[in-house]
């Protein structure tokens, strides 16, 4: 992955031989625990309690709603599940900060998010110091059959923090750029250079791959079960689409023609007003784009970012090319053979986020944490400037609707001529 601005100290932690195996994996968990909520604060801390409460649109959420979120995850799934005589913080907090687990009970409305001024900023943290005390004791405390249990919970949690913490960026991305006065979330905050373009295209005979998550390590179970897939033959995109391109594709009329589009794309850029990528404006006839560190010149070199699927599908009709999928992209990137294939923007496919053959949603109320969401959406593949350091495989499937465009997503294209 290319490093960011953002990159966490690295989880993995060497031990002490004469330590005993409980204390082993106590260790391992508390430090990788620690790490990333670290990194939540790390991303938290420019901002202001203001900044924290704000929920510019409803598919994002509150600086603060994030961090309370995640704190939730812990407390309702390995804290009060596990940990005996654990009280919650506070009773109304699982109401507040529940996202979508109906198994684990109500939840307040999404959309209504940042109008929960109370409990503050302040308060949250208090909460969030409370857990990681809680949890901390607990796993220092517990023996290795416990520790041995809760591990996977653990691992599903922290992977979810990670999560958030990258929305937590492209949540108050949209909010500063809904501000006339364009404020920076780091001012020195730089976007990553891309890699030396070389050779344009790659080519893929037609051939039977293993495609999905096939190891040992972590994964997400939509990542799975590994299978067999017929890729092939196909010319994918060394490179990701620059600014340059898509300004050529602007000004050759492509947010105008109809032909371009799909229907309910062309509908939506219609009701929208696109007439540019999100967080695009134009000053004195320059065009320059909100970025975390405030408003910049759109840099013609630098892959284009803040597209929908329905812009990405257009600009590939109107070169016409198409996407890739998702089994195209995966095959091309085991292979080592894509320019920032991770670590600047999510790649669209033109893969609909549907289950692999043989999957099965985990038992409990975690079950609710993909399976159920698999409809309606698009697969995008690889990871971008705000995905922590070590939170990106090559099967990870980011899913996002259509029409979505405030997270960091770009595109490649693939040639079947």
């Amino acid at each position: 992955m290319t490093s960011s601005a953002f990159a966490p100290a690295p989880l993995p932690v060497t031990y002490q031989p004469q330590t005993s195996r409980a204390e082993h994996l106590s260790g391992s968990l508390i430090d990788a625990y620690l790490s990333v909520r670290g990194e939540t604060e790390r991303r938290a801390a420019p901002l202001s309690p203001e900044d924290q409460v704000i929920q510019s649109m409803p598919d994002a959420s509150p600086a603060k709603w994030h961090r309370a979120h995640t704190t939730w995850f812990f407390e309702q799934f390995v804290l009060g599940a596990h940990c005996r005589g654990y009280t919650p913080f506070h009773p109304d907090y699982a109401f507040l900060f529940n996202s979508y687990y109906v198994s684990a009970g109500p939840r307040h409305t999404r959309g209504e998010r940042g109008l929960i001024t109370r409990p503050g900023a302040a308060e949250i943290t208090a909460y969030r110091r409370h857990v990681d005390a809680a949890l901390t004791d607990f796993l220092g405390s517990a023996d290795a059959v416990t520790l041995a249990a809760v591990a996977p919970l653990l691992e599903i949690g922290l992977n979810h923090e990670q999560q958030h913490q990258e929305l937590m960026l492209t949540d108050i991305l949209h909010a500063f750029a809904q501000n006339p006065t364009a404020p920076a979330y780091d001012p020195s905050w730089r976007f990553p250079a891309p890699a030396d373009p070389g050779e344009d295209w790659i080519d893929l005979s037609e051939g039977i791959h293993t495609v999905g998550y096939n190891g040992d390590g972590y994964h997400f179970d939509n990542e799975g079960p590994a299978h067999r897939a017929l890729v092939g033959p196909v010319r994918i995109a060394r490179n990701l689409v620059t600014n340059a391109e898509w300004l050529a594709f602007m000004a050759d009329g492509g947010y105008e023609t109809a032909t371009l589009w799909l229907m309910d794309g062309f509908a939506a850029a219609g009701r929208e007003g696109w007439k540019a990528p999100g967080h695009w404006y134009l000053v004195e006839d320059e065009w320059r784009i909100m970025t975390l560190g405030g408003l910049r010149a759109v840099d013609p070199n630098a892959p284009v970012c803040h597209v929908s699927y329905y812009e990405a599908d257009a600009f590939a009709r109107w070169r016409g090319k198409h996407l890739p999928t998702e089994m195209e992209w995966e095959v091309a990137a085991r292979g080592h053979q894509l320019n920032d294939a991770f670590g600047i923007v999510w790649q669209w496919t033109r893969s609909a986020y549907s289950p692999y053959p043989g999957y099965r949603a985990i038992e409990g109320a975690l079950g609710e944490y993909n399976g159920k969401f698999m409809v309606n959406q698009l697969v995008l593949r690889g990871s971008s400037l705000a995905t922590p350091e070590g939170h990106s495989r090559v099967t990870y499937r980011n899913f996002f609707y259509p029409h979505h465009r405030w997270q960091f997503t770009g595109l490649r294209l693939a040639d079947y001529d």
